[in-house]
């Protein structure tokens, strides 16, 4: 049974990856912006292009569907040389290393979690880079599956429980439930269920969080977590509107303006 959803699996992989990222143009200084503006532990999503991506967008209902950990300086390199400095989870090869200009080209947003000290982002990026070669788990293709036929026939309630299928085996991962484990070795909270008890007094309530289970969680969730800042590189780089150069064109809201007066 195992070993006919595996191959089940691994024949669903070949048709959803399919439009893989390839080598596009990069712009370099676009790149160079993201990379002075990562740290090691910071989330990186992406939105994706390919067919199992519109499944997770849909299914999250999210623009993100896939996420990455930079973590920084490892002193591996590409073919083309370049340093490895990503850490995800992939379909068909599981985790590995991956260079950041393979998504340069891509919509892309910079999660960082916020007050995270050195130690915990050690943690983090070790207990990922502990785990390379980790397989992907592939018995969650058998629920984005479903997605792939344009039925919406589960209500919104149900879609995170359903995507949290898999095999439950620890030697197997999916892109963000990694990452997720990642911050709960560090004791560094996502997006944790929260229950609220009453103090001594009447008025005063204490909030106890709850780890959610890692398999719960989805790229979207580092997003909209109130524990992750998004970091935009171009205003981290020192952004100036007034050193903008605009085209020779007349500009409609001055035109409106000259029509006024």
């Amino acid at each position: 049974m195992n070993r006919g959803l595996e191959l089940l699996g691994r024949s669903v992989v070949g048709f959803i990856t399919r439009g893989k990222p390839e080598a596009r143009p990069v712009d370099a200084k676009a790149l160079a912006r993201l990379q002075s503006a990562l740290r090691p532990g910071d989330v990186l999503l992406v939105e994706g292009s390919m067919k199992v991506s519109a499944a997770i967008k849909y299914l999250t209902q999210s623009t993100w569907s896939h996420a990455a950990l930079y973590v920084g300086e490892t002193g591996q390199f590409s073919e083309q040389g370049e340093p490895l400095v990503l850490a995800e989870v992939e379909m068909d090869v599981g985790c590995v290393l991956s260079p950041l200009s393979k998504y340069g080209a891509f919509g892309t947003r910079i999660c960082r979690p916020q007050a995270l000290d050195r130690e915990g982002r050690a943690i983090v990026v070790d207990y990922v880079l502990e785990r390379l070669g980790t397989q992907y788990d592939l018995k969650n293709i058998l629920d984005l599956m479903r997605w792939l036929i344009p039925i919406p026939w589960a209500p919104p309630s149900w879609r995170r429980r359903m995507i949290a299928l898999g095999s439950g085996d620890p030697t197997r991962a999916i892109c963000s439930t990694l990452i997720a484990q990642a911050f709960e070795a560090a004791r560094y909270p996502v997006l944790p269920t929260v229950e609220y008890a009453q103090a001594m007094d009447e008025e005063d309530f204490e909030e106890i969080l709850h780890i959610r289970h890692h398999s719960l969680y989805m790229p979207r969730d580092f997003d909209i977590s109130p524990y992750f800042a998004v970091v935009k590189p171009t205003l981290e780089s020192g952004f100036d509107y007034r050193a903008l150069t605009w085209a020779r064109e007349p500009c409609p809201a001055q035109q409106q303006l000259a029509a006024a007066e």
